[in-house]
């Protein structure tokens, strides 16, 4: 695996055009990242490998998105160090709550950060957010993207 920063795993490829989204924010930032497919109940080995290439691949932060039963983030969780950051899918009869709770409700020791359903988008926000704590140039443009956010709703008065 080439070298990157940010691992972006999904429980499905039906939920590429929600985590796009992340990848978006990323691509913005200047992030190198590696999406794949892989799920915790029908590939479970498989997710397990992802994790150990990608951490040797030098990856400091993970992005998991599932629906429905939505253990992706929380296998990925019991792996590895590193943090972890929960996209639930809005899929399913509960159109994406039951990944919320999924995925928000690890036992103590094994945190997930969870952000809303189909948020893939504030995702990668806080995957950069993590990565800036030691980058300065991240840093540097986070500011910039903050102050741009607020200038458009300036604008809009």
């Amino acid at each position: 695996m080439e070298a990157i920063k940010v691992l972006i795993l999904m429980g499905s490829a039906n939920d590429r055009p929600v985590m796009q989204k992340a990848e978006a924010v990323l691509d913005e930032f200047g992030v190198a990242y590696k999406t794949m497919v892989r799920s915790a109940h029908r590939t479970p080995e498989a997710t397990v490998q992802a994790v150990k290439e990608a951490e040797a691949a030098g990856c400091k932060v993970f992005i998991c998105a599932a629906g429905m039963a939505a253990h992706l983030a929380g296998v990925v969780c019991s792996k590895t160090v590193k943090p972890v950051i929960g996209v639930p899918i809005a899929s399913g009869p509960m159109n994406g709550e039951d990944a919320l709770l999924s995925t928000v409700m690890m036992p103590p020791g094994l945190p997930v950060a969870t952000v809303g359903i189909n948020g893939a988008k504030n995702a990668g926000l806080l995957a950069v957010q993590m990565l800036a704590q030691n980058d300065d140039e991240l840093s540097v443009k986070l500011k910039a993207d903050r102050a741009a956010q607020a200038e458009a709703i300036l604008a809009e008065d």
